[in-house]
């Protein structure tokens, strides 16, 4: 299994959803958008598919048990993550806004 993956986004000016947005399309990904408000908590789970997330705004931090490591995101930042990877998350103070979209 491959380890999550986290691209950083090198650009000094934050990155509008719409750029994320045409990045992602570029690829043949289809994404979407999701929030949640400050300091939410999604418990430990993984998924059955590849997952590609794009922080548009705000922060959260994908915390992954079995390798003991804390993922932070950031405005632009990418995360893959590749399936069956167990994950849980916690949202920044400002929130988060985000663009997902899944692979086969």
């Amino acid at each position: 299994m491959n380890p999550p993956l986290v691209t950083r986004w090198a650009d000094p000016a934050a990155p509008t959803q719409a750029t994320l947005w045409r990045l992602m399309a570029e690829e043949g990904l289809n994404p979407y958008s999701w929030s949640n408000g400050p300091f939410d908590v999604y418990s430990a789970h993984s998924h059955s598919y590849n997952k590609v997330i794009y922080v548009v705004q705000g922060s959260i931090t994908f915390g992954l048990p079995e390798l003991g490591k804390q993922l932070v995101l950031k405005a632009g930042d990418r995360l893959d993550l590749p399936a069956g990877v167990v994950h849980d998350a916690q949202v920044g103070a400002q929130g988060v806004v985000c663009l997902e979209a899944h692979q086969d």
